[in-house]
């Protein structure tokens, strides 16, 4: 597979909660080391859809999907996949930032030490190396046995992006990382996502457009059209294609603040 194949392919993917469909018919093809930002208006399935990824909504009772998701072309919905090791391939980040009442060192280690025996050494180099690729390294140095509930809300959220380094993933899912932070700290999460994209595949729901605009190479548009319709993929291209040049009316009426 080259460099920016395909990472992620999504076919005729529907989901549903009991009896009703909220997402519906969506295809895309999402490249390897890119940033894919999701976006539409609130409750049209935008983080339902990416749990989708790392079969997290497989925890909520009475809901199924139909189509395909295959990741490195295998299809991730087939009953030979072992979920917690896809689970480690796809690591998530979550609005608020949610580190463990632990150490620093602690909340980085946990990973590691869940998925294989590592001996002090390599975890310390594990830990070093996780830190300094969520560029949280040198504020927390010196500090690793201190609890990870004394950082400020932007430094939780990169102890929370280097949890999920340290176990090795492929790729980030990331539901509004940013949303909870203050405007430097959201700065600094927007460079490490930038950073990170050269050796991960990162899809990211954002509610702020200049934050998708500025951060992602590719954008999806999802959109329910009526109350009670499934939530549908209206437009999928290149993000400066997108805010640009929309090639539909509905993703420029979106973009522009018409509505939503």
């Amino acid at each position: 597979m080259s460099d920016n194949g395909t990472k992620i392919k999504v076919k005729d993917y529907g989901f549903y909660y009991g009896a009703n469909k909220v997402l519906g018919g969506i295809s895309m093809d999402i490249p390897k080391n890119t940033i894919t930002a999701l976006i539409g208006p609130s409750g049209c399935g935008k983080s339902t859809f990416l749990r989708t990824f790392n079969r997290m909504n497989d925890l909520l009772p009475n809901t199924k999907m139909e189509g395909d998701i295959l990741i490195d072309e295998k299809d991730i919905y087939k009953d030979t996949i072992d979920v917690v090791e896809l689970r480690k391939k796809i690591g998530m980040v979550f609005q608020r930032p949610n580190p463990f009442p632990k150490t620093i060192y602690e909340n980085v280690a946990y990973g590691p030490k869940l998925h294989r025996k590592h001996s002090k050494q390599e975890l310390d180099e594990i830990i070093e190396t996780s830190l300094i690729k969520a560029a949280l390294w040198d504020e927390v140095k010196n500090k690793l046995n201190t609890s990870a509930l004394d950082l400020s809300g932007g430094q939780q959220q990169r102890l929370c992006i280097a949890r999920v380094l340290a176990v090795d993933s492929e790729i980030i899912l990331m539901d509004e990382p940013a949303s909870a932070l203050d405007p430097i700290s959201t700065q600094k999460i927007e460079d490490l996502i930038d950073d990170l994209k050269k050796n991960y595949t990162i899809i990211i729901v954002t509610h702020n457009m200049q934050q998708a605009a500025r951060v992602s190479q590719k954008t999806a548009f999802l959109l329910m059209e009526s109350f009670g319709t499934p939530s549908t993929l209206i437009e999928y291209d290149d993000t400066n294609k997108i805010f640009t040049n929309p090639g539909d009316r509905r993703t420029e009426d979106y973009i522009t603040g018409r509505f939503g």
